[in-house]
């Protein structure tokens, strides 16, 4: 079967989807580098082949196209990358083929996104268990963790600082439980943060 181009319809805004218009009447969408790249113009007749190869190329391009934009805006790991690329429609194979072609391009690295991570953690005073629940929400391997981590310094000083901003002047018996909890949900332990209280309490005496 083939079909004659009526018509190419140019988004109206940048960086969208031309509209290919054929003569029996039916559309599809396609990625304006894709429309250059195979040449397309009005009067110009694909067969089942072209129409195929045509899809299949904007299936690839636009998974690259969202993947370098999802990159550019924080940091992701080659697993978390291919599951929003899912998530957002493409294909399976266009989604792998995308993660693929940013990691030979040295675009996409989980060690060094891991270490991103740890560093993101410890710049916000997290402890390192918090620290690991960021590791495994962005889907970073485990291969990862340890070096990563390796790089978290000795946050006892943060840890002190967030308790006494928590604790107050006067701390009463309430204050105290309000802060312990909150520095364990920041990942601390609790042996970490009985420490902590123990010191800035022997300060203050």
């Amino acid at each position: 079967m083939t079909k004659q181009i009526k018509a190419l319809l140019p988004s109206r805004h940048p960086g969208g989807r031309t509209t290919l218009i054929f003569t029996d009447g039916s559309t599809r969408k396609l990625l304006p580098r894709v429309v250059a790249e195979h040449g397309l113009a009005p009067g110009r007749q694909l067969d089942d082949a072209a129409l195929a190869a045509l899809e299949a190329d904007n299936g690839a391009a636009s998974a690259r196209q969202r993947a370098v934009r999802m990159i550019a805006a924080s940091s992701v790991s080659k697993q978390e990358l291919t599951q929003r690329l899912k998530q957002k429609g493409e294909s399976p194979e266009d989604a792998d083929s995308a993660v693929a072609w940013l990691e030979e391009l040295q675009l996409l690295d989980d060690a060094e996104t891991a270490r991103q991570i740890v560093a993101r953690g410890v710049s916000r005073g997290y402890g390192v268990e918090r620290i690991k629940q960021m590791l495994y929400a962005k889907r970073i391997p485990r291969t990862y963790w340890e070096e990563a981590l390796a790089g978290v310094p000795d946050m006892s000083g943060p840890l002190e600082d967030f308790l006494r901003r928590r604790l107050g002047e006067e701390p009463d018996e309430k204050a105290l439980r309000s802060a312990l909890q909150a520095a364990i949900r920041r990942g601390y332990s609790w042996t970490e943060v009985h420490a902590a209280l123990e010191r800035i309490q022997k300060r203050d005496s």
